[in-house]
């Protein structure tokens, strides 16, 4: 851009196109925001929409399940602990449809049976498209376990791996302490 009068001249015009461009564009915006999606001019910092509350159909999803017999064998010896892992047990929240990963540890003192791995693994694999919450997993694993082998003793821990944010540990124990439900 030049001084002087034509300097003067070239700049208006030049400024004059900017506006002119500035207009357009707004104008462009304006009818774009009338037949756009309305997804595409959602703000981040609005609430979230709350989703209907959990209900009881979903708190009992998957008790009601049939699942294969646990396999035992009979026990050789008395007063020891066996601790089987499945660190790759999957399941789905009965309510969002999501998978569950974690990890499944059995603690358990036999007394005159032992659980055969093979037919606890099946077991098991059963719960990988079942909808059914963490803590049900838990103590369902917990109750099938003390109903084929009787142990002396047993726990069931379940270790839920972070989804949004949150893990999740539930530990489950036989015998019950006195005075809960079920």
């Amino acid at each position: 851009m030049g001084t002087g009068v034509e300097g003067t001249s070239t700049r208006r015009r030049y400024f004059a196109g900017i506006r002119k461009l500035c207009s357009l564009l707004e104008a462009a915006a304006a009818l774009w925001s009338l037949c756009a999606p309305p997804f595409m001019f959602t703000r981040y910092n609005k609430p979230m929409h709350k989703q209907s509350r959990y209900t009881s159909v979903h708190a009992e999803a998957g008790l009601d399940a049939k699942f294969p017999e646990i396999e035992t064998w009979p026990n050789q010896f008395p007063g020891y602990e066996i601790v089987i892992d499945d660190p790759e047990f999957t399941s789905v929240c009965p309510k969002t449809g999501l998978p569950d990963f974690g990890v499944i540890t059995l603690r358990y003192m036999p007394d005159k049976r032992c659980l055969e791995l093979k037919s606890l693994k099946e077991y098991l694999y059963c719960y990988r498209n079942l909808g059914i919450f963490q803590e049900n997993i838990v103590n369902r694993v917990l109750e099938d376990v003390v109903r084929w082998s009787k142990p002396v003793w047993a726990e069931v821990k379940g270790e839920f791996r972070p989804r949004g944010g949150i893990s999740t540990t539930v530990i489950a124990r036989w015998p019950r302490p006195e005075g809960n439900r079920r």
